[in-house]
């Protein structure tokens, strides 16, 4: 949901930081928002008999891998990977406080050592359009997965296509003019909105059988949670962290008005442009 520096040690210093402790803050409303992107990752987990171990990529506070481990159930294993310590922190608490079998590691997907071949499923929701080398990280990631395992990610489409995600930043940008640009292809939320761009990655990282396709998805927030959304995440959220709180009570004020579109009722609801993308380690 982000527009910031682009290099996988700039990630580190984000999610270990401010961009860590924006999404354990609002972890509730987080996973509220994104909860229908659950069942599209549990409907690609492999079936059948005999114990499955599962991959989360970019695991964030837990809530996908938690849902993957509770579908799994005694006939699997689900790990969870992210590169932020806080985010973690959170995700161990709440499979302990769940009860629910499964673990996390601190790690740079694009880099890490996994063990090879040890993997039969790959998921990620939104947590792989961050890398600065994509085709080493997906490499790296195939390398972990077993022979014919299958992948699946979900990624934002583009900009144009995801309204509510730039509303906040189109909005606070002549109050706040040292916000990010985005620039197209570069590491952030919409690094993969390009489809031949993902498909080639693929290609170079050695998976095979890859299905790109479209989905739109529908997400909501309650209302009233949308000044928290506006004062603590994306790059308007990080950057009103350093200024004065008049200015951040305008900018609020402002991008809040902006957001009256998307307000029915009580309710703020949005439709978030994804791909989901299926793919293979060849057998």
């Amino acid at each position: 949901m982000n527009a910031y520096p682009q290099t996988n040690s700039d990630q580190s210093t984000l999610w270990n930081g401010t961009g860590g402790r924006a999404w354990v803050v609002n972890q509730t409303l987080l996973d509220h928002m994104f909860q229908p992107f659950e069942p599209i990752l549990l409907d690609a987990l492999p079936a059948g008999d005999g114990h499955r171990r599962v991959l989360d990529v970019g695991c964030g506070t837990g809530a996908t891998t938690l849902a993957m481990a509770q579908r799994l159930g005694g006939q699997g294993e689900c790990v969870g990977a992210d590169i932020s310590a806080p985010m973690l922190d959170v995700a161990r608490e709440r499979a302990a406080r769940l009860g629910v079998a499964a673990s996390f590691v601190q790690a740079d997907a694009q880099t890490h050592a996994f063990a090879p071949a040890s993997f039969d499923h790959i998921a990620s929701r939104f947590g792989v359009m961050f890398f600065d080398d994509p085709v080493a990280a997906f490499a790296n990631l195939r390398r972990a997965a077993r022979p014919g395992a299958t992948m699946r990610v979900i990624a934002w489409r583009s900009q144009a296509e995801n309204a509510f995600m730039t509303t906040g930043e189109r909005a606070a940008a002549p109050l706040l003019p040292d916000l990010p640009v985005r620039h197209p292809g570069a590491p952030g939320q919409f690094a993969f909105a390009d489809r031949q761009r993902v498909a080639a990655i693929l290609a170079q990282a050695g998976w095979s059988g890859t299905d790109i396709r479209p989905i739109d998805v529908p997400c909501e927030l309650p209302e009233p949670d949308l000044v928290d959304y506006i004062g603590w995440l994306g790059s308007v959220g990080q950057r009103l962290l350093t200024v004065d709180e008049t200015t951040r009570a305008r900018v609020i004020q402002t991008v809040r008005a902006a957001f009256a579109p998307f307000v029915h009722g009580d309710t703020a609801r949005f439709t978030a442009a994804c791909w989901q993308i299926d793919a293979q380690a060849p057998d």
